[in-house]
């Protein structure tokens, strides 16, 4: 089996696997449902709990800075659709960790599957690889999805209780695959090896909170097969806009989907479709009258994140074209991507939030087809149920491109409208915000403060 990029999926056999992660991190599991969720602390396998009861997972300590993650899938319960490979540091970030990597053995030592991660940035948790169900068996994937707020964005973004000392409001953000259409093979007992330890009473999954978030979003990660759209959480210093639940929707192909009970005002729209062939997306008017397409698409396996807006009466109407399964989202624009000077790698359309001062976005696109990117200020904007007039074109070329846009202080809409292929940006020469009073709600902001939050080993 050769080395897998990001993204890249692979069968794996049905058999016990041992799953090396090499780099001398602190390694985790998180064995998730269909809506990819842990059902409670018992899902989560660390250094603190390091056997699941199930038997399905269990963490050994290695040599020379490997942990190894030992699994037996056909012992994992049938609610368990996903097993995630979690690394994560307590100090510096995942760029600074040499040779990271995870690597999965069959039972004769055979390599199955392997990801290296060479382009880490500023995180300090970050889900290497997942193992899930897939037509019957279970595939490998590269994730390589990293958190700059640490185990404590990871942990709410897959409904894990985030907490120090007494718990903390649960966030409920997960990632639901779309591979729920396959029927779950039936689960086949398995004992554990002789001799094994019984599994110890887990230790609550405790990273402690050093940064606010808005209690009430609460957002759900879907995503298609073989890439997630994994979602960071809430931006704590923004305002514009309400919040809301997230509202998921799936299917199969073609289909016009109806969202009621939305506050009027912008909203963010993730799509995740599998498929080879075409993806559009439109918004319907009262009349089901097409509006201007928001995704027009050709790239397989489409994800990405788009902006639209939704009508007084609070009911979004959207025509999708999609030659496969997908699923969608609606998501409050405090629920988007934040842009910071840490380097943000993604893939396909999307909506970004500056809340700094004045900054220059060094955008990296390499992709073949357009690459657009819109700007709505906000300064000035009071009402928010509306947008500022479209927003202003930042950029628009064709192909692969080294963009840098000056950005004015936020709070600031970076909507990247087109963008068919993978892109990275990060911000440059960022100044303190001026403090002034903004329109729509937002007040002074505050630069942006990673969460340094992490599992607590109970075994200090």
């Amino acid at each position: 089996m050769g080395t897998l990029i990001k993204g890249g999926n692979a069968f794996v056999p049905t058999v016990p696997l041992r799953v090396a992660v090499r780099g001398g991190v602190d390694v985790a599991a998180l064995l998730l449902t269909e809506r990819g969720r842990v059902r409670g602390d018992a899902d989560i396998v660390f250094h603190g709990a390091p056997v699941h009861a199930s038997g399905a997972v269990r963490l050994v300590e290695g040599e020379d800075g490997t942990a190894w993650l030992e699994t037996g899938l056909t012992a994992a319960e049938e609610e368990i659709s996903r097993v995630l490979v979690v690394a994560s540091v307590e100090a510096g970030a995942l760029r600074d960790v040499a040779g990271l990597s995870v690597e999965a053995f069959a039972p004769d030592g055979t390599s199955v599957a392997r990801y290296d991660m060479t382009d880490a940035g500023g995180e300090t948790a970050m889900v290497l690889a997942e193992l899930y169900r897939r037509a019957g068996g279970w595939k490998f994937r590269a994730v390589g999805q990293g958190y700059l707020d640490g185990l404590e964005g990871l942990a709410t973004d897959h409904g894990v209780d985030v907490a120090a000392g007494p718990p903390a409001p649960e966030h409920t953000p997960a990632a639901a695959p779309l591979d729920t259409a396959v029927p779950a093979p039936a689960r086949i007992p398995v004992q554990p090896p002789a001799g094994a330890p019984p599994a110890p009473a887990p230790v609550p999954f405790q990273p402690p909170v050093q940064a606010s978030v808005q209690a009430s979003v609460q957002a759900s990660v879907p995503a298609a097969p073989d890439a997630p759209l994994p979602a960071p959480p809430p931006v704590p210093d923004w305002t514009f806009g309400a919040v809301f639940e997230p509202h998921t929707r799936s299917g199969p192909g073609n289909d016009v989907i109806t969202v009621e009970g939305l506050p009027p005002g912008p909203v963010v729209v993730e799509l995740a479709v599998d498929s080879d062939g075409y993806t559009g997306l439109w918004p319907l008017n009262r009349f089901n009258k097409e509006g201007s397409s928001l995704v027009n698409s050709t790239q397989r396996n489409f994800r990405g994140r788009v902006l639209t807006l939704v009508p007084g009466n609070g009911r979004l109407r959207l025509k999708l074209r999609a030659d496969g399964p997908w699923q969608m989202r609606v998501l409050p624009l405090a629920a988007a991507r934040r842009l910071t000077e840490d380097r943000l790698e993604c893939e396909g359309p999307d909506v970004l939030l500056h809340t700094g001062g004045t900054a220059d976005a060094a955008f990296h696109y390499r992709g073949t087809d357009n690459f657009i990117i819109h700007l709505y200020e906000l300064a000035e904007h009071d009402d928010p149920t509306s947008l500022p007039d479209r927003g202003r074109s930042a950029v628009n070329e064709i192909g692969r491109r080294r963009e840098t846009v000056p950005l004015p202080e936020g709070p600031l809409i970076v909507h990247l409208q087109r963008a068919d292929g993978p892109w990275r940006a990060r911000l440059k020469d960022l100044r303190p915000h001026s403090g002034r009073p903004h329109g729509g709600g937002v007040a002074k902001v505050s630069e942006p403060r990673g969460a340094q939050g992490r599992l607590r080993r109970g075994r200090r």
